[in-house]
């Protein structure tokens, strides 16, 4: 069973940057993809950022150019860089890897995921 444990979250003023970190065990990671979403109150489970066992990175649409996923196959650990945050992104962010070894496409679809961390919270300042 792999275990996976969010950090970094906190309160932050739009326009700063946090850094997350989710470090896995249980399993090593350097054949999965792995991916952060977040859910923010009242709303549904969204996809944030994902890399593939590949390092191929991909981005939803509201992240692009102010978010960078990357990934430490040696350390089991994945990390999501969050710059010019605004209040739209507070969330509960979750990090999650996908139940299917060297899957051969990227999947942003939640049920792809078997392992869920516990999330860590981000709240932006307006």
């Amino acid at each position: 069973q792999v275990q996976l444990v969010e950090s970094g979250g906190g309160l932050v003023q739009a326009g700063g940057s946090l850094r997350l970190s989710c470090a896995a065990s249980g399993r090593t990671f350097g054949g999965y993809n792995m991916g952060w979403f977040r859910q923010a109150p009242g709303k549904e489970r969204e996809f944030v950022a994902g890399i593939s066992w590949r390092e191929s990175t991909y981005y939803a649409d509201s992240v692009k150019g102010r978010f960078t996923i990357s990934r430490d196959n040696a350390q089991n650990t994945v990390h999501l860089q969050m710059n010019s945050l605004n209040a739209e992104d507070t969330a509960v962010y979750y990090c999650a890897i996908d139940r299917t070894y060297r899957r051969s496409y990227y999947s942003t679809n939640g049920p792809a995921y078997d392992n869920w961390g516990q999330g860590t919270q981000v709240t932006v300042s307006s």
